[in-house]
């Protein structure tokens, strides 16, 4: 699947150190950092396009451009992939709802998904990968599980014994009641008979009258959702045989956490018999105006439409920037007019001849996003640069400045 356009990112003058970067891992809970590579390898959940994008889509994706430019920044290479689920069980809703082509509507949200990472100057994958597009990797994927005897029928239907991995669950830390409440939540069936166990999950769906499906060595029918993302990771990012782990870094929202990100990780630990991501990091989610913003509320915030309304899509992105980032959060137009200020303050700032000091500022910038992205202290680092510009201070240079705020935090002036 086609990608959207690549984006430059200045580079930084090798007066600066890099200090490694620490992200906090979901699995044990704590600050760790990343061990000095010349390759990474990165894998983030994609989108299923119904309904793209919100918000809580955008805050996601930045973090991860985030992770992505620093790593960048430092030399390093990143192989980053994303998927799409372009076949599922929402999306063919949707369809169903709205009186719509499936293909049309996923296409038609595709394209608009695109567009956003365009305006919010987002890093593109290397590899973006539909998974219609994925559905041979992901039988191959199945027969792998299935030599390894931990697949077994339901009727028609394929699952995945998700405690063949025996780190099954210590990824999420939730307990057997959390995790049945949370799978059915979450498009998970622990009620279906006939299953080993209650979270054993689906990994192929047998054709049903009216809905889309394709040939297989198990008879018609789709993927389910966890092992598309298993097979894709591992085709594209081809995980290095002398790690000790298969890729560097898993990401999504937090509502992954369980059980996509658990049971994916289960099947690909069961495939290459090694654990899945060195680190785990996850995104808080975005609410507003103090309530969760969700489909069935109505209240979903949309960059395109912020964007067609006026709004400038680098303000959107350091609203928010304005939140530490794995930290559930609220969207109002209080945050979005903030920023606003802020931005027509640092570019008059940095359009000025005469400007602060601007070493030790692009310093501290670094130095907090190395500290587990932490943007909100990096925006006061900017804040007080502005006002001591404002007050008269010289002797900086605005044009490395700008291009220092590019490159980390991927706000273009």
């Amino acid at each position: 699947m086609r990608s959207w356009p690549q984006v430059d990112i200045p580079a930084v003058d090798s007066k600066y150190a890099l200090p490694t970067l620490t992200l906090r891992d979901t699995r044990s809970g704590t600050k760790q950092a990343l061990p000095v590579k010349n390759l990474y390898r990165m894998y983030v959940c994609g989108i299923t396009p119904y309904d793209a994008t919100h918000l809580g889509h955008a805050a996601t994706y930045l973090t991860f451009d985030l992770i992505n430019r620093y790593l960048r920044a430092t030399g390093a290479q990143v192989r980053f992939v994303q998927n799409i689920t372009d076949i599922d069980d929402p999306l063919l809703e949707r369809a169903a709802r709205d009186g719509l082509d499936w293909q049309e509507l996923a296409h038609s949200q595709i394209e608009l998904f695109r567009g956003d990472m365009v305006n919010l100057h987002i890093l593109p994958p290397e590899s973006y990968i539909g998974a219609v597009e994925a559905i041979p990797l992901v039988t191959e994927a199945i027969i792998n599980l299935r030599d390894k005897e931990t697949i077994y029928s339901v009727e028609s239907d394929l699952y995945f014994r998700v405690r063949s991995d025996s780190e099954f669950g210590t990824r999420s830390h939730y307990s057997q009641a959390e995790m049945q409440k949370i799978f059915a939540e979450r498009g998970g069936d622990p009620d279906r008979i006939g299953k080993k166990d209650v979270l054993d999950c689906l990994v192929w769906l047998a054709a049903r009258p009216g809905e889309p499906s394709w040939p297989s060595p198990f008879g018609a029918g789709r993927p389910g959702w966890h092992i598309e993302c298993s097979a894709i990771a591992l085709k594209y990012l081809q995980p290095d045989p002398t790690d000790d782990f298969a890729i560097d870094i898993q990401g999504g929202g937090s509502d992954l956490i369980f059980p996509h990100h658990e049971m994916g990780a289960a099947q690909v630990a069961v495939i290459t018999d090694k654990p899945y991501a060195r680190t785990y990091v996850h995104t808080g989610m975005v609410g507003l105006d103090g309530e969760k913003m969700s489909k069935s509320k109505g209240n979903l915030v949309f960059v395109s439409k912020l964007v067609a309304a006026g709004v400038d899509p680098m303000v959107i992105r350091l609203a928010l920037l304005s939140a530490p980032y794995g930290r559930d959060r609220m969207w109002s137009d209080e945050i979005l007019n903030s920023a606003a200020t802020l931005m027509i303050r640092l570019r008059s700032a940095l359009s000025r001849n005469e400007v602060a000091p601007t070493k030790e500022t692009i310093a501290l910038l670094i130095a907090s996003m190395a500290d587990n992205l932490n943007t909100v202290r990096a925006i006061n680092v900017l804040e007080r640069w502005i006002e001591a510009t404002e007050s008269g201070q010289v002797g900086g240079s605005g044009g490395e400045l700008s291009r220092a705020i590019d490159t980390f935090l991927g706000i273009a002036i």
